[in-house]
């Protein structure tokens, strides 16, 4: 799933975003189920409130990795909800110099969607996807569906396949 999204985020932007995602999981014959819920961003609140392991949920973050002074990738981070992520281990993978995460505006640009609702997919050609492989352990994974009262319910099978994230370590050892 690729493809490019401009401007600014406004909250008609994340409904158009849902809608997307919604076709292309459709499109592809993907196994999803929508849940709605109370508005939350936050991966434990929200957890709780889809009624599943908060390691089954993907956080996604979104992060700046600096390759000398004048290069710089921005990386979408998958990992479970319950993990942290590993600045380090992602400087170390991409071989950069420098390493944070994205600011706020930054970050909801490329992702497309407002903080707590961004989607382990990339929708923005300038945002590599990164997974963590303890993500995709369980059969299914949970995500705020690019708003912050719906979520998804995806077949891990499914989102490996259309996502087709890079696999790496890039969490923190409990």
């Amino acid at each position: 799933m690729s493809g490019e999204l401009d401007g600014t985020v406004t909250a008609s932007q994340d409904l158009d975003l849902h809608e997307r995602l919604v076709r292309d999981l459709d499109a592809a014959g993907a196994r999803y189920r929508l849940i709605d819920h109370a508005p939350e961003g936050r991966t434990e609140v929200v957890s709780e409130l889809r009624g599943h392991d908060v390691a089954h949920a993907a956080k996604c973050l979104i992060v700046m990795v600096k390759l000398g002074k004048k290069r710089t990738r921005y990386v979408l981070a998958v990992v479970p909800g319950d993990a942290r992520l590993d600045l380090q281990a992602l400087k170390a993978l991409l071989e950069g110099t420098y390493v944070a995460f994205a600011g706020r505006e930054k970050a909801e640009r490329l992702a497309g969607s407002v903080s707590g609702t961004v989607l382990p997919f990339s929708y923005h050609p300038d945002l590599e996807v990164i997974a963590d492989p303890a993500l995709l352990e369980s059969p299914e994974l949970y995500f705020n569906a690019a708003r912050l009262d719906r979520s998804i319910a995806l077949a891990t099978a499914d989102y490996r396949r259309l996502a087709s994230p890079r696999i790496a370590p890039i969490t923190l050892a409990p």
